[in-house]
């Protein structure tokens, strides 16, 4: 069992910079490969960036490669994703989330934060 927990969020205006930190308990964070989603008013939950266990491999969506850079580390039990040149359209409640596949695909996640507020003004 895993708990997640999300900060970092707020109001930022375009073109600014957060760093959303997702705290997880337990012993076993390091078994987990851990990914970001988010989601907006009325559309579906959508990926975000995921990262292998050791931290090595990661994979974004194209939507925010080269401006969301995802990291981890174990030894906090802390997985952080930090988001530069932030647009309007990122406007969403980010969610951490745990599972022991590399995937992108939210029902494939079974461990969920309850999520960030991050809003990003013009």
């Amino acid at each position: 069992q895993v708990q997640l927990v999300e900060s970092g969020g707020g109001l930022v205006q375009a073109g600014g910079s957060l760093r959303l930190s997702c705290a997880a308990s337990g012993r076993t964070f390091s078994s987990y490969r851990m990914g970001w989603f988010r989601q907006s008013p009325g559309k579906e939950r959508e990926f975000v960036a995921v990262i292998s266990r050791s931290g090595g491999n990661t994979y974004y969506a194209d939507s925010v490669k080269g401006r969301f850079t995802i990291s981890r580390d174990n030894a906090k039990n802390t997985v952080y994703l930090q988001m530069v040149s932030l647009k309007p359209e990122d406007t969403a409640v980010y969610y951490c989330a745990a599972d022991i596949k590399f995937t992108v695909h939210p029902n494939e996640y079974d461990y969920w934060g309850q999520g960030t507020q991050v809003t990003v003004s013009s």
